[in-house]
């Protein structure tokens, strides 16, 4: 069973693939200024749908950034009744 998605998890899961600490993640920074790439998108999009958000590449790489895409993936969590 997967875990259940979380605003600390999407850092968490940024951090990693930017080699760095979950607090020195900067929720509002551009995340492909910051190193990342199509693939490591790519790979989120993989695991976050694995969780049961649907999203897609190109909303992550329209807003790369982790509090866009945590606003994108609340919303679109399973359970979810806003649309």
């Amino acid at each position: 069973m997967c875990e259940p998605l979380t605003l600390d998890g999407v850092r968490a899961a940024v951090a990693e693939l930017l080699y760095q600490e979950p607090s020195a993640v900067d929720d509002g920074a551009d995340l492909l200024a910051e190193g990342l790439d199509s693939v490591r998108i790519l790979s989120l999009v993989e695991r976050w749908r694995q969780n049961g958000a649907q999203v897609s590449f190109l909303e992550l790489a329209e807003r790369p950034t982790v509090a866009a895409w945590w606003l994108l993936l609340s919303a679109r969590l399973p359970g979810d009744d806003r649309g």
